[in-house]
């Protein structure tokens, strides 16, 4: 069975080139539009103003600092290319959820405690909003920057 042409000339069956610039834009609003429309439809503000901003950012940060080092990086490193795809995202994943994390658990209890920002229910939703973004952006970076690199050597 041959795969089918689009306008451009390419067959619809062989994925885009890894864009970084795409994958951002996607990080950003898939989280986006999906919290965002959750809140709106519950009727919690909260989750709909955080949508826009620390959960779709947070997304969009992650994918731009991991896509931008995988794909200037990632091709020297040989466990990113030599592990199986699983492995990579997984390992990926839990480093950007692990960081998230920490820069969360900063956000919402050292802050207050040490500075003059006060202690809100905002910050207290970074501790699940940064890493939950985080590991999701990651996951589907690295799988989308890997499935590239094996069609490319097809």
């Amino acid at each position: 069975m041959t795969a089918t042409k689009d306008r451009t000339g390419r067959s619809r069956a062989t994925p885009r080139p890894f864009a970084l610039w795409r994958e951002v834009l996607t990080a950003y609003a898939a989280p986006a539009l999906t919290a965002g429309a959750a809140g709106i439809a519950t009727g919690q503000r909260d989750l709909a103003v955080a949508a826009v901003t620390s959960i779709a950012g947070t997304s969009a940060v992650v994918a731009f600092l991991l896509g931008a080092w995988l794909r200037n990086g990632g091709h020297s490193r040989r466990w990113t290319t030599r592990l199986p795809r699983a492995a990579v995202t997984v390992v990926l994943a839990l480093a950007a959820t692990g960081a998230a994390a920490v820069l969360g658990w900063f956000a919402a209890q050292w802050l207050p405690a040490h500075t003059l920002v006060p202690a809100t229910p905002r910050l207290e939703r970074l501790r699940i909003d940064l890493p939950v973004s985080a590991a999701l952006a990651a996951t589907i970076v690295t799988l989308r920057w890997r499935s590239t690199l094996e069609t490319a050597r097809r």
